[in-house]
Order: structure tokens, then sequence, then C-alpha cells
């Protein structure tokens, strides 16, 4: 009989990229992650984290809730550091925002959920 070669194929990892992220490596890019949350029934909340620190949480925020008409608050998170909660499902309204107003770039922002 000759020898086969039998390719397993191997597991997805999911969390590859960001393990990959939090390595610290040289020239890897800050991003701005934009996630959904679902509450209770329809309700959900968008949270938007990773904005550099010298910027005002409080002014975005003001200006995220006059745009979008929802309400919001920034939570002060130990792991995360600070977080800007809003209500509903904002996400493609948040990254177009921070775009245009020139916060981040569009490389920059990923955006998760379902």
């Amino acid at each position: 009989m000759s020898e086969i070669d039998i390719q397993i194929p191997t597991a997805y990892d999911p969390f590859a990229e960001a393990n990959a992220e939090n390595s610290g490596a040289a020239g890897s890019k800050e991003y701005v992650h934009i996630r959904i949350q679902q509450r209770n029934g329809r309700k959900s909340l968008t949270t938007v984290q990773g904005l550099k620190k010298e910027f005002s949480y409080n002014k975005i925020l003001k200006d995220l809730k006059k745009e979008f008409c929802c309400n919001g608050t920034v939570v002060q998170d130990p792991q995360l550091g600070k977080v800007i909660q809003l209500q509903g499902d904002q996400r493609k309204n948040v990254s177009t925002f921070l775009i245009q107003a020139g916060i981040v770039k569009k490389e920059h922002i990923k955006i998760h959920g379902f």
C-alpha cells in the first residue's frame, strides 16, 4: 500500500484576531469598536469603545444624542475604560457620524453585532 497524505482541516478560531490585537505587536492599529447588546424584547443598546482619551466623551455623547434623538450615557468600565452607551441600534449612524466629524478614519472602525 502507498502512503497517503491526509490533511485534517484545523478548527477556525474566532478569537484569533482579538488575541493578535491584544498581543501588542508593533504597528497594530487602534480600533473603535461599535457593538450592539440586546436588552429585553426589541430593546437594544449600542456601545462605542476605543476612542482616544484626549476626546471629550461628554461632548461627543451630547452631539450623538442630539443628532439621533436618543438617550445615552458614558460608563467607566474597569477593563475597557470609558464607554459610550446609546439607546437603540445606532451602529451605522454612529460610524458615519464619527467619520464625518473627523474623529476616526473609516478603516479604524469595527462594527460588531448580528
